[in-house]
């Protein structure tokens, strides 16, 4: 026996389970519709994180996706801090950790991700800062106030954006990273190089080509050790090393996952159990713009495929044909944007200059497969069109 039945069943607290549940009420669904996430808050937006919520402003910061009142008016029903354990989809039952039963016709799972941990010798000393939610931005801040040197370790989105928000609040900080300059790996050499002049110019001191071995301290960080035995000091340190699709209810429940790790789509974002969707970062899907399966970490995409979902959920599905969009911003001191994902290129091109507003165009084949710009959204329009028509 059930503790209750709904239409919609909704897992995960994010922007993406948000996103479906607004898309099927504006298209006029009268069912019943459940949000269930294991997070204490209501659905909150992440990229400001590692960007207002360190910064002197913080306090001002509204992170909710919408407005307290939203899940009432619209006969949401929302359940926090309640994880789902298992999921039969044979059945359509759901189990939670305080054992209720919810059974559903369909469902979505949007389950998010969780960071990647370096287990490294010292991994337990205190002061040590994985950003996923807003308590952890919130103690890292704190902590901050105190601090007068900073460690971040690697050269991603996140320990840019940290060193970024901590420098304008006068901490020193020092990146630590394996490529040869930040966002190597995701933008190339060309932008990686800006983005080192950045961030040098205002302060940040970059440690590249060196792995992180150990952190440093008896109970308390005190810096990182680099496998070259080089010691780099710091006060507090803040690990950007990524994060894992959160499949855990996925693979107890059966569900086929592809080669990225994450839930396997069609390209209506099904997964090989009718009537079960997945969206956001844990989604894996067969892109018709790209010709492969794409899983994409970013926030702008995971609404984007929280609306896709729903139009399953109203049996009324659809391809998902968005261009993945993505954007970040070091503490005010430049933003970009990108369209693509591109994970190969054989040349780039760059107009504008970079001393201002640039765009840079990734080819392959000679066809646009990405762009990069700073100052330059018009061009991004371009880049769609074009990387849809390849």
């Amino acid at each position: 026996m059930t503790d209750t039945d709904v239409d919609a069943l909704l897992i995960g607290g994010g922007v993406a389970s948000a996103a479906a549940a607004a898309e099927l009420r504006k298209q006029g669904f009268a069912g019943s519709i459940a949000l269930v996430t294991r997070e204490l808050d209501p659905p909150y937006r992440r990229p400001p994180i590692t960007k207002q919520l360190l910064g002197p402003e913080a306090g001002d910061t509204d992170l909710a996706v919408v407005s307290p009142q939203w899940w009432d008016d619209n006969d949401v029903q929302l359940r926090t801090r309640s994880a789902v354990l298992s999921l039969d989809t044979e059945t359509r039952t759901a189990t939670l950790a305080d054992k209720t039963e919810i059974r559903y016709r369909s469902a979505l799972l949007a389950t998010g991700a969780m960071v990647r941990r370096l287990s490294l010798p010292g991994s337990a000393n205190a002061g040590i800062h994985y950003l996923r939610a807003p308590a952890n931005a919130h103690k890292l801040r704190a902590q901050a106030a105190a601090a007068h040197r900073a460690v971040l370790v690697g050269g991603s989105f996140i320990s840019a954006e940290v060193a970024a928000s901590l420098t304008e609040s006068g901490v020193e900080c020092t990146m630590v990273m394996p490529e040869r300059a930040p966002l190597e790996t995701a933008f190339g050499p060309e932008v990686a190089s800006h983005v080192a002049r950045l961030l040098t110019a205002r302060g940040v001191t970059l440690v590249c080509g060196e792995q992180v071995s150990e952190f440093t301290g008896d109970g308390t960080a005190t810096g990182v050790r680099t496998a070259s035995g080089r010691d780099i000091p710091g006060d507090l340190v803040v690990v950007g090393s990524g994060a894992v699709p959160d499949t855990k209810l996925a693979r107890k429940a059966g569900l086929r996952l592809g080669p990225s790790g994450g839930i396997l789509c069609d390209r209506t974002l099904c997964t090989s159990a009718t009537g079960h969707w997945a969206a956001g970062d844990v989604c894996e899907y067969h892109s018709e713009v790209h010709g492969r399966a794409l899983r994409v970490e970013h926030e702008d995409h995971a609404i984007a495929q929280g609306v896709t979902a729903a139009h399953g959920i109203l049996g009324q599905p659809v391809a998902h044909r968005e261009v993945p969009y993505f954007w970040t911003e070091l503490a005010g001191w430049a933003r970009f944007e990108y369209v693509g994902p591109a994970t190969q290129w054989d040349r780039t091109r760059v107009t504008g200059s970079w001393d201002s507003d640039f765009t840079v165009w990734y080819e392959r084949g000679g066809r646009v497969v990405a762009a990069l710009t700073s100052g330059r959204p018009e061009d991004l329009d371009r880049a769609r069109a074009e990387i849809v028509r390849a």
